[in-house]
């Protein structure tokens, strides 16, 4: 058997029963975001950025997830340790979140493998100070064995109303080769992703239970009314999209 197969098969049957609870408190909050026609935002810097790639503008994802893209922690960086340097610039995670349109009954949700540098912190920070409920995605075991590198010297499970533990490994390669000291392959981006779209899938099963006829879901646009279909629940939900078409 692969060792990455197996490796990610053992977190995700852990997170599947040790998250269970707090992917279902998210979800609550998600879906009475959405009920409320407020917006959902996401935001991660460098690799952890990756999630809100997956969550956004997405057949089959949510029309109200909104992502914020900060140009100097985005891959296309280069050179690309300009991403690092940023990501631990304090002030940098305040300025993104001067130019987000947060209000109160907003959502947003945050991932950082380690939780310790200063962008996705400060964002979490001034996220609560509006009103707005912050979901934070990160590993609690690294997170605890590192130092912020913020000066509030907390990171960021400690301003996220709702903590998922993504339950990888310190430093975040899973696999161990004979003759390294180094793991390889990390398990986060398998890991957040099963996460973030298990949100998605509880919070659309919540908003139907609850009596919603068509929550805002993207139809594939390369389906026979796909388009027609997108643009009328754009139109019901547009004060909470925030990007553009």
């Amino acid at each position: 058997m692969f060792e990455y197969f197996k490796g990610i098969r053992e977190i995700l049957d852990k997170v599947e029963i040790e998250e269970k609870e707090a992917i279902m408190s998210a979800t609550t909050i998600l879906s009475e975001a959405i009920e409320n026609k407020n917006a959902i935002f996401v935001f991660g810097a460098s690799h952890a950025g990756i999630l809100t790639q997956e969550l956004y503008y997405r057949a089959g994802g949510l029309m109200t997830i909104n992502p914020i893209f900060g140009e100097s922690v985005l891959l296309d960086v280069e050179p690309i340790t300009h991403t690092s340097q940023m990501e631990r610039l304090v002030g940098y995670g305040t300025a993104l979140a001067n130019k987000t349109p947060f209000k109160k009954g907003d959502v947003l949700i945050l991932h950082s493998v380690s939780g310790r540098n200063p962008v996705t912190i400060e964002l979490a920070m001034e996220a609560q100070k509006l009103g707005v409920t912050t979901i934070g995605i990160t590993n609690m075991t690294y997170s605890k064995s590192v130092e912020s590198r913020h000066p509030s010297g907390k990171n960021l499970y400690a301003f996220s109303d709702v903590v998922i533990d993504n339950h990888g490994d310190i430093g975040d390669g899973m696999c161990e080769i004979e003759g390294m000291d180094q793991r390889i392959a990390p398990s986060s981006t398998v890991i957040g992703a099963t996460i973030v779209n298990t949100l998605v899938v509880e919070t659309v099963k919540k908003l139907k239970q609850n009596g919603m006829e068509n929550p805002p879901i993207f139809y594939s646009a390369n389906l026979d009314n796909g388009d027609e279909l997108n643009e009328r629940l754009i139109k019901d939900y547009q004060d909470s999209i925030h990007y553009r078409f």
